[in-house]
C-alpha cells in the first residue's frame, strides 16, 4: 500500500512538468498553454527510503523493493469548474478517486510563461480551486442531505446517520469551510463520510513551484503559502519542477553533487513523499531476508495482524505473531541473528501497534 495523488491547479503553474519530473517520465505532455493535460496521467513511483538499502546490505538481500506512491496528473481547473466550466467535470470525477490533493501552486516570476489570471498570487490561485471544490461538495450535499433525512425519517437507520454527518458537513460549506473539517462521531459516521467522496474532505499538500534559486529556502510567495497551510492544519513544500527535470536521468552520485550545490539534501520527490506521508498519517514497515528487502506502508496505528494483511489477506486471517526489530537495533547489532541473541528481537501479538521502521517476520496458520 502506497498512496495515490491527484496532482492538482490552475494551468500553467507547472503541474505537468513536476509530475514528468517526479515520475521520471515524459508521460504528460508538459506545454505553455491551458488543459494540454486532457486526460488523467497515472504514474507510479518507488518511495525513496535510506533505510531500505542499509536493510538489504547487512542481510544481503538480492532484490530491493520499495513501497509504490501514484502521482495522478489532472487537467487545469479553472473558474466556473463546478458549472462545468473547461474541463470541470472531467477534473471533478478524478480528483474523488484520490486519498490525497498535491496542489500545485505557482511561486516564480516568469514573462514568458502565461498565468491563466495574469498576475502571480498563490493564494489567490489556491483560493479558485478550493472555492471550485466547494461548491461542487455544496451542490451535491444540498440534494442529497434532504433525501437522506426524508429516509431516516422513515425508519431507515442507515440513511438516518448519513444525514446526521453530512448535515453537519453541508453546515460547514455554507460557511465557506472545507468538508475535511468535520469530525464524525462515530466509525459508522465516518463511513457514511467517507462513502460521500467529498471534494474538500481530501487531506491537501501544497507544493510550491519556485525558481531554481528559490528551492532551498523559498521565496515570498512560498511563505504565504506556509502560513495559509499552518492555519488549516495542512502539509507544505517547496519544490522547483525546473530542478526536479534536470535530475532526471542522472547518475545517483552526479545528482547528489547537483542538489549539493544547491544547498539541497534530498529531491523534490523526497520532500514530497515525506509530507505526504504525514498528511495522510502513514508508516512504512520492512521484510527483510536473502531472497528480498521489501517496504510496506499502512495507517499510523495499525495493528501487527493488520500489518500482515498488507502482505496478503491470509496472513491477516491466520496471524499467529509477528516476530519484530526496531530498525535502529537490526542496523546497530548488524542483523536478525545478533537482534536475537542480543534480545531485541520481540514476539508480538494481535494488539501490537507497529512502529516506524519496524523490521517484521509473520507467523501465520
Amino acid at each position: 500500500m502506497g498512496f495515490k495523488c491527484g496532482i492538482v491547479g490552475l494551468p500553467n503553474v507547472g503541474k505537468s512538468t513536476l509530475f514528468n519530473a517526479l515520475t521520471e517520465t515524459q508521460a504528460a505532455q508538459a506545454a505553455n498553454y491551458p488543459f494540454c493535460t486532457i486526460e488523467p496521467n497515472v504514474g507510479q513511483v518507488a518511495v525513496p527510503d535510506a533505510r531500505l538499502d542499509k536493510l538489504a546490505a547487512i542481510a544481503g538481500s538480492q532484490k530491493i523493493i520499495e513501497t509504490q506512491l501514484a502521482f495522478v496528473d489532472i487537467a487545469g481547473l479553472v473558474r466556473g469548474a463546478s458549472k462545468g466550466e473547461g474541463l470541470g467535470n472531467q477534473f471533478l470525477g478524478n480528483i474523488r478517486e484520490v486519498d490525497a490533493i498535491v496542489h500545485v501552486l505557482r511561486c516564480f516570476e516568469d514573462d514568458d510563461i502565461q498565468h491563466v489570471e495574469n498576475h502571480i498570487d498563490p493564494i489567490a490561485d489556491a483560493e479558485t480551486v478550493e472555492t471550485e471544490l466547494l461548491l461542487a461538495d455544496l451542490e451535491s450535499l444540498e440534494k442529497r442531505v434532504p433525501n437522506l433525512a426524508k429516509r431516516g425519517a422513515n425508519g431507515d437507520k442507515d440513511a438516518k446517520c448519513a444525514a446526521a454527518v453530512l448535515a453537519r458537513a453541508l453546515d460547514l460549506l455554507r460557511e465557506g469551510k472545507p468538508a475535511r473539517l468535520l469530525t464524525p462521531n462515530d466509525a459508522e459516521e465516518a463511513r457514511h463520510f467517507a462513502q460521500a467522496q467529498l471534494l474538500t474532505s481530501k487531506p491537501v499538500l501544497y507544493v510550491c513551484n519556485v525558481e531554481e534559486g528559490a528551492a532551498a529556502e523559498g521565496n515570498a510567495h512560498s511563505a504565504r503559502v506556509f502560513a495559509k497551510a499552518a492555519a488549516e492544519g495542512a502539509q507544505a513544500v517547496v519544490v522547483s519542477a525546473a530542478i526536479e527535470s534536470e535530475l532526471v536521468g542522472m547518475a545517483a552520485d552526479e545528482r547528489d553533487l547537483f542538489l549539493a550545490e544547491l544547498g539541497l539534501a534530498e529531491t523534490g520527490l523526497a520532500r514530497v513523499v515525506r509530507a505526504g506521508y504525514a498528511l495522510l498519517h502513514l508508516l512504512t514497515f520492512f521484510t527483510v531476508g536473502p531472497k528480498e528487502a521489501r517496504a510496506w506502508t499502512v495507517e499510523s496505528g495499525a495493528t501487527a495482524p493488520e500489518a500482515a494483511g498488507v502482505i496478503h489477506s491470509d496472513f491477516q486471517k491466520g496471524f499467529i505473531r509477528a516476530e519484530t526489530i526496531a530498525f535502529a537495533d537490526y542496523v546497530e547489532l548488524g542483523g536478525e541473528a545478533r537482534a536475537r541473541e542480543a534480545g531485541k528481537l520481540r514476539a508480538e501479538g494481535k494488539a501490537y501497534i507497529v512502529a516506524d521502521g519496524d523490521v517484521m517476520h509473520f507467523l501465520h496458520s
